[in-house]
């Protein structure tokens, strides 16, 4: 695996490296290198805009909870850039301020649109990274009981006027499916 930094013209970092596309459960993902891990302002989730094989694309990177990360490559990037699972694939990203907007699950998108106006506009006044820090919580367990319960307390603890979850490492791997796996800390 390759890694190379260069300043671009705005002074902010581009960071490129070269990895695996691999699968874990059903995503196929991209583990950074510890070294363009460590270009990064966090250990946390970090909104990206990037390239592959001349195709862009947006998303926010996952911590792996080792003080690195990883980003899901979805099928139509797949698909577009002509990569795949064991293909040897050459990203270069950079830091943005803007986080794109999270895919809110259907189960707490449910709950959101039954909640009050007075949530629902708190909702939409969040700042995009919080959105992804509540979809985050919510999403990082797999027991149907404790994400029907995370959906509960979101709604609650925004009518207390919480406007971030507490109380959870932002900077494990929250994805249940790639976390349990071991696969990300090079356990199988």
């Amino acid at each position: 695996m390759t890694q190379r930094i260069a300043q671009t013209q705005r002074t902010a970092q581009a960071v490129e490296f070269t990895t695996v596309l691999e699968t874990i459960g059903s995503s196929t993902i991209a583990r950074l290198p510890q070294a363009a891990s460590a270009c990064l302002p966090s250990r946390g989730q970090v909104a990206v805009r990037g390239s592959v094989a001349g195709h862009d694309f947006r998303t926010v990177l996952e911590p792996d909870g080792a003080r690195g990360h990883w980003l899901r490559v979805d099928e139509q990037l797949q698909h577009s850039a002509g990569i795949g699972i064991g293909d040897h694939v050459a990203f270069a990203i950079e830091v943005v301020r803007d986080w794109p907007e999270p895919d809110v699950p259907g189960d707490l998108a449910a709950a959101l649109s039954q909640a009050s106006a007075t949530i629902q506009t708190m909702w939409t006044d969040i700042t995009p990274m919080a959105r992804w820090e509540w979809v985050r919580w919510v999403n990082a367990t797999a027991n149907p009981a404790t994400r029907r319960r995370r959906v509960e307390v979101t709604i609650s603890k925004m009518t207390n006027g919480k406007r971030r979850p507490c109380c959870f490492d932002l900077s494990a791997c929250t994805d249940p499916t790639v976390s349990k796996s071991g696969k990300l800390l090079g356990s199988a």
